[in-house]
C-alpha cells in the first residue's frame, strides 16, 4: 500500500455519513447519510435528515395512482440523495420484512423499495419506524474512502432515535454529539500535522 492510499478494510454499513463544514457539494451540507450498503464496487446510502417541506407521501401517491386512503400519507418525504430521485426508498425498522424483499442493514435498520410496504403500512401492518425517501447517494469503488480522507465525512454508530425519532434540523448536531464532536468547534478547513 502507498503513502497516498487509504485502508479499505473497514465496512460502513450501517453506519452515519456526516457531512463536515466545507463539504464542497451543496447537495450534502450538514447531512447525515445512513449507509445501506458498502463493498469494494462502491457504497450506497440515504440521507436522513433533508425533508421535502412541500411534498408528503399522498402527492408521490397520487401521482403513482396508489390509492391508500389511510396510513402514512402525512409522512414527509425526504431526499434521500440526487442519484434516482424519482425512485422511492422506506428506511424502517428492522422488525418488519416485506413479502417481496427488503434488505436488512443492521441491528434495528432495514430498507425496503417495493410498493407493498406502502401497502403495509396504509393497513397498519406496516414497520413501526419509517422514512420514505427519493432518491440516494452513491459512490464508485474508492470515492467514498478518498471523500473521508480529504476530510469530507466523519462516521459514527447509527442509533434508530436519532434516525427515526429526532427532528431532522437536529439530526446533524446529535449525529456529532454522539461522537464527542462540539459542532462550534469544526472547521471548514483541513489540517495536516
Amino acid at each position: 500500500m502507498s503513502k497516498g492510499d487509504l485502508q479499505t478494510d473497514m465496512d460502513l454499513t450501517g453506519q452515519l455519513l456526516v457531512a463536515m463544514p466545507g463539504m464542497g457539494d451543496p447537495r450534502f451540507e450538514r447531512s447525515v447519510i445512513y449507509i445501506c450498503s458498502y463493498s469494494d464496487e462502491g457504497a450506497m446510502g440515504l440521507i436522513v435528515n433533508k425533508s421535502m417541506p412541500d411534498l408528503r407521501l399522498s402527492d408521490v401517491l397520487d401521482r403513482l395512482e396508489i390509492n391508500l386512503p389511510k396510513g402514512p400519507r402525512d409522512m414527509v418525504v425526504r431526499i434521500g440523495g440526487p442519484v434516482e430521485s424519482g425512485r422511492g426508498f422506506v428506511l424502517h425498522s428492522d422488525e418488519y420484512r416485506s413479502k417481496l424483499k427488503s434488505l436488512h442493514i443492521a441491528d434495528g435498520f432495514a430498507m425496503t423499495a417495493t410498493q407493498d410496504i406502502l401497502e403495509d403500512m396504509a393497513e397498519g401492518a406496516g414497520p413501526a419506524q419509517a422514512l420514505f425517501l427519493l432518491g440516494y447517494a452513491g459512490w464508485g469503488p474508492g470515492q467514498l474512502e478518498r471523500e473521508i480522507g480529504q476530510n469530507g465525512w466523519l462516521t459514527c454508530p447509527a442509533d434508530t432515535d436519532l434516525v427515526f425519532a429526532t427532528k431532522d434540523r437536529l439530526k446533524w448536531q446529535s449525529a456529532l454529539t454522539s461522537i464527542g464532536i462540539d459542532p462550534l468547534g469544526l472547521s471548514s478547513a483541513a489540517g495536516r500535522a
